[in-house]
């Protein structure tokens, strides 16, 4: 099997008032996706260890992984309603999110307290991120087309190259599952506050060799007014903001014969987004996302697979009212990407090696001096166990036609003191290529940036036993050549991200109880100063109870205290939200739910400036046909 599986101003690295010049990346998508088992975010006593593919390009369980690794299924995605990616992201221990305004409006999300430039998003292996921002794309990904989502917190430039500082999370869209033979239908309607409205609709089934799914959805939003008196640069307009978004992914795959599968997949969204320009002002800007893959794998010998990939994705964006500071309306980035994997049985463990080739291409009425560049990167792996002993070594070699070459590797090691007690030690380098707009957005790049390099230690203790399970870790990342967001972005000497993640998982009966706590301290060395929009605190608890044909749950989230600028004079203060909702089984084949977002009706910002939703309430109807 393969593997993958701030305000506007330029200070925040942006270059529109709120939707922002948008870009895909690609990276390889490795075959055979279709056939991943299903996970689950919580492990019962009886469950299967779940396996995943992100952490080290190759399918794991997850008991055996040095890596820090979270899994969310489409179970817990359901339960979340009409949140966004970033929004359900957060309820993750040791990340956390900043929103410029609701639903389509630009969003960055923090692993570790790194920077948003500092996470990998991949899309069924695909890469997805703006090559002019340098950071993930999260406002047009149809979360509907969500099967499972895993997150990898720590260094993974070793395994995906740059930008793999705190982490990465890999996407999984809805596909045809391991021995589903019959064609499989689904279809939902939500309505909510704010005149929310979504349909959506899509089905997955196999036919002898043949595999098949095909999913679509379209969102209205009336939305509310993303900005408030507070916001800089004049934008405030009292109006609502709407999102509406019509998005389609479909996928294929042929068993050629018992060692042979050839495969392929798209996705492609299209929203249109209402943001602030000022008083009287609503510009809005179309965000358009798209990728494509198709590759093959098989067996060359019995320990030996291997695969072939080709993905191209393309993020586009342009304002259809022109800003009010004549800032640039189209950004569009097209990225191919070419791999090679292999992954090879021997008697110390499984040996990954490749190699991938990306080219960017950034097309733009702004003029960069540069709008095209490749890397070319090699790598290599081991991941083994034997007895109580779990190992994962890696290594890789990335030349980028801008800044030549860099080397990163990761190191890991665990150990099986008990069957219920399990520590793990690792340490990986990183390094992150500065952004189109970091070195040469008019009148504010700095073409003489170098990539940041980072270190990162992790050490862990987890206990697991009858359905339960606690996990510590500790974890210190340390950045050099630190690229700063302020007027002009300059490398800094050091920053440094010291912290811890306290996290338990367990099953009651028919409860289910969630649980984590996160310490960290995100600072630039030089100044001292907390880096922007990180709390140092951060914490979340779920419960869930099922009994009959009903479901019921509630969580809470926590963020404490942060800055919305590198000098910490615009505080953002601390909040807490509850969310509530309840299930019922109508029949075989129906299910409704109810969700209450925001039970406290909490004011808060995670962007200065930037409203969040209030309360607001949501019922959905589900049809999924039981086989």
């Amino acid at each position: 099997m393969m593997t993958t599986c701030v305000s506007p101003a330029p200070a925040a690295g942006r270059a529109l008032p709120c939707p922002r010049p948008l870009m895909f990346s690609i990276a390889a998508a490795l075959g055979g996706l279709a056939c991943l088992p299903t996970l689950s975010f919580a492990q019962s006593a009886q469950a299967l260890p779940e396996t995943v593919v992100t952490a080290n390009r190759t399918p794991t369980r997850a008991d055996e992984l040095v890596s820090d690794t979270v899994v969310i299924d489409r179970a817990q995605i359901d339960q979340l309603a009409n949140r966004t990616l970033p929004e359900i992201l957060q309820r993750v221990a040791g990340v956390q999110i900043s929103s410029n305004g609701g639903p389509g409006k630009a969003s960055n999300v923090f692993i570790r307290g790194a920077e948003a430039r500092h996470t990998i998003l991949l899309i069924d292996g695909v890469r997805y991120g703006s090559a002019t921002l340098g950071t993930p794309v999260w406002d047009n990904i149809p979360v509907d087309m969500i099967e499972r989502i895993e997150v990898v917190k720590g260094p993974a430039s070793a395994l995906y190259g740059s930008e793999g500082v705190g982490g990465v999370v890999q996407i999984f869209t809805r596909k045809a599952q391991p021995g589903e033979s019959i064609f499989m239908p689904r279809a939902s309607t939500t309505i909510g506050s704010e005149g929310y409205k979504q349909i959506t609709g899509g089905f997955t089934g196999a036919s002898g060799p043949l595999t098949y799914a095909l999913n679509a959805s379209r969102t209205i939003d009336k939305g509310f007014s993303a900005t408030n008196r507070r916001v800089q640069f004049g934008n405030f307009n009292a109006d609502r903001d709407p999102f509406l978004q019509s998005a389609l992914n479909a996928s294929l795959g042929y068993q050629i014969n018992p060692d042979w599968k050839i495969d392929s997949g798209l996705l492609y969204a299209e929203g249109l987004n209402h943001y602030d320009d000022g008083p009287g002002r609503d510009t809005r800007g179309i965000l358009r996302t798209r990728l494509a893959y198709i590759g093959a794998s098989g067996k060359i010998l019995p320990n030996w697979n291997t695969q072939l990939r080709y993905a191209q994705s393309t993020d586009y964006t342009r304002n259809i009212v022109a800003s009010s500071f004549n800032l640039p309306g189209l950004f569009e980035t097209t990225q191919d990407q070419y791999l090679w994997q292999n992954d090879i049985a021997t008697p110390i463990g499984t040996v990954v090696a490749g190699l991938e080739r990306r080219v960017q291409d950034v097309k733009s009425d702004t003029r960069y001096t540069v709008n095209k560049r490749d890397i070319d990167s090699a790598f290599v792996g081991l991941n083994g166990n034997a007895g109580n002993h779990t190992w994962q070594l890696n290594t890789r070699y990335d030349h980028n036609s801008q800044f030549g070459s860099n080397n990163t590797w990761f190191a890991g090691y665990g150990y099986r003191i008990t069957p219920a007690w399990r520590v793990n030690v690792s340490h990986g380098t990183s390094f992150v290529a500065p952004s189109f707009n970091q070195l040469y957005f008019p009148n504010f790049g700095n073409d003489a940036l170098q990539p940041e390099e980072g270190k990162n230690t992790d050490v862990g203790i987890t206990w697991s036993e009858g359905g339960h399970s606690v996990k510590l870790v500790r974890y210190d990342n340390k950045i050099r050549g630190f690229i700063t967001n302020t007027t002009r972005p300059e490398n800094i000497p050091r920053a440094r991200i010291e912290g811890w993640t306290l996290g338990y998982d367990g099953q009651f009966g028919p409860w289910t109880l969630r649980a984590s706590v996160d310490s960290l301290d995100p600072r630039n060395e030089g100044t001292g100063r907390q880096l922007p929009r990180r709390a140092k605190n951060h914490a979340s608890v779920g419960v869930d109870y099922g009994v009959g044909p009903w479901k019921f749950g509630a969580s809470a989230l926590h963020v404490g205290r942060r800055f919305d600028d590198t000098a910490n004079t615009l505080r953002l203060g601390s909040y807490t939200t509850v969310d509530l909702y309840g299930e019922y089984q109508v029949a075989k084949d129906w299910s409704v739910q109810a969700r209450l977002t925001n039970l406290n009706d909490v004011s808060y910002e995670t962007a200065y400036g930037y409203n969040q939703r209030g309360r607001s309430l949501y019922l959905t109807l589900r049809w999924q046909p039981k086989s």
